[in-house]
């Protein structure tokens, strides 16, 4: 094809099997790793399956990927593109047919994958197996857990100069390097185990059953070809598909090249890291450079699968609220009680009130509870309760019993009355007590004969003064005639 035309262009002597696209994966040193690598590409389809996402906070500015420029093979060593955790071996052949210097091209093969990869004990482990017609291994997974230990380590590695047991290399990687005594992790941590082997030549023994035994202990082969290896012998001992896992390049001159495409193989772009995901609330990493959105507490998304719209909780009908939900802004809600209730501590449920107790009934006479938080107002007697049904006014005066009628009380009105007597008896001045008929024409005729008496007394004491007085005016006027004819005479 066009495409692979200009790449061997590019790259003179490499020959792609399948055909490959080198392409750097963005990266941003700057940005710490995260201590969980949760949802990054599966590796084939032997490793696990992917784990749970990683969710951005709402609000985080979208960071611009950092483009590895400068960096060997165009990529940085740690940025938006993470690895996965991994159990990692390197099986690369030192036989006779490798001279010093391609040997030194397979370390930094080795090395520029390393570069890639997120090393550390909960991370990705490394041990590499070195063969021949021998083979050894040159460190185990447990011990070089940081990246520049573990790149000094692979350029001390020395050829071994005979032979090619590529099947025993395996079966030495299988039975001794994969162990948990060695550092490799149990199936209950879902680590997945990966092997990448390097050969230039024929396998000189038999690889398949061996190769085939590691596929099915779990172990996923990646085969490498260089030069004069026998291609049919790598896609028996790579992993299905096999244009996923087998690869093959002219001469070690180019075999560093391929480190970019194990970096696509063991990393995804995250658009949740990248900031390109236009999710409105929250971008989860799915792995394989995919993601999806979902919404913050309170919202549900949108059919376009990325904006969020709140929730009408109390539509829903699963808010909890014993008598009112009330809707409250950004998808949240609260609860409320019927008049006569108060919300208990749970803020859902709704306990009813003594209105009565609290005094806040308002009522003039009398507050009755009802029961269930209600109440209602009664009056005294002789009062009658208004249309406000809380206050009262005066139905009967002679009711209340504080007219002061001696015998009867007669209602006038609302608030107005007289007083009566019984048969045989009138009312008295003072318009409230009572006599007898009889009795009072006894004291009436009392006074009568009295008035008269007293008359008479009176009359006869006059008469009495004016006859007194009437003799003392004859003796003087006796004296006065004596006395004149007594002056005569003499």
């Amino acid at each position: 094809s066009p495409g692979a035309d200009t790449m061997r262009r590019l790259l003179p002597g490499l020959l792609l099997l399948p055909p490959l696209l080198l392409l750097p994966c963005p990266a941003a040193p700057t940005v710490p790793a995260p201590p969980a690598r949760p949802g990054f590409q599966r590796l084939g389809t032997h490793g696990p399956g992917g784990s749970p996402g990683r969710r951005l906070a709402p609000g985080v500015p979208p960071r611009a990927p950092y483009s590895g420029a400068g960096q060997p093979g165009g990529a940085g060593a740690a940025g938006f593109c993470k690895s996965r955790p991994l159990d990692l071996v390197f099986i690369i052949d030192s036989s006779r047919s490798v001279r010093p210097l391609e040997f030194t091209k397979v370390k930094t093969f080795v090395s520029r994958i390393i570069d890639n990869l997120d090393i550390g004990a909960a991370d990705t482990r490394v041990a590499v197996v070195n063969y021949a017609s021998t083979v050894n291994i040159e460190f185990h997974l447990q011990t070089h857990l940081d990246k520049k230990s573990l790149k000094q380590a692979v350029g001390r590695i020395a050829p071994l100069s005979t032979g090619t047991m590529s099947g025993l290399a395996i079966q030495t990687a299988m039975e001794k390097a994969f162990t948990v005594e060695a550092g490799a992790r149990g199936p209950s941590s879902n680590i997945p185990k990966v092997a990448i082997i390097v050969t230039d030549g024929r396998p000189q023994d038999q690889v398949t059953e061996v190769a085939a035994r590691a596929r099915a202990s779990g172990i996923e082969l990646y085969a490498v070809g260089v030069d004069r290896a026998d291609r049919e012998s790598l896609r028996m001992i790579a992993s299905e598909p096999l244009d996923e896992h087998v690869f093959y390049v002219e001469t070690y001159g180019v075999i560093e090249k391929l480190s970019s495409r194990f970096q696509e193989t063991f990393c995804a772009v995250d658009p949740c890291m990248l900031g390109t995901h236009g999710c409105q609330h929250v971008c989860v990493s799915d792995g394989d450079g995919k993601h999806h959105c979902e919404c913050s507490q309170g919202y549900a998304l949108n059919a376009d699968k990325k904006t969020c719209s709140a929730i009408d909780k109390c539509a829903l009908n699963t808010h909890g609220c014993e008598h009112i939900c009330v809707n409250d802004r950004a998808g949240s809600y609260h609860c409320e009680c019927h008049e006569g209730y108060t919300l208990k501590e749970d803020r859902k449920a709704c306990a009813a009130q003594d209105q009565c107790a609290l005094g806040t009934h308002g009522c003039q006479h009398i507050c009755v509870n009802d029961g269930a938080g209600s109440h209602h107002c009664e009056c005294y007697e002789g009062y009658t309760l208004s249309q406000d049904n809380k206050t009262c006014s005066v139905l009967d005066k002679c009711a209340l019993g504080s007219h002061g009628c001696q015998h009867i009380c007669v209602s006038d009105g609302a608030a107005s009355y007289h007083c009566d007597c019984h048969t045989g008896f009138t009312l008295n001045e003072d318009k409230k007590t009572c006599s007898a008929v009889q009795e009072a024409a006894r004291l009436t005729s009392i006074r009568d004969a009295c008035g008269c008496e007293a008359t008479l007394t009176f009359q006869n004491k006059v008469i009495s003064y004016l006859q007194r007085l009437n003799t003392k005016l004859d003796d003087i006027l006796e004296k006065l005639q004596a006395n004149e004819y007594g002056q005569i005479h003499h």
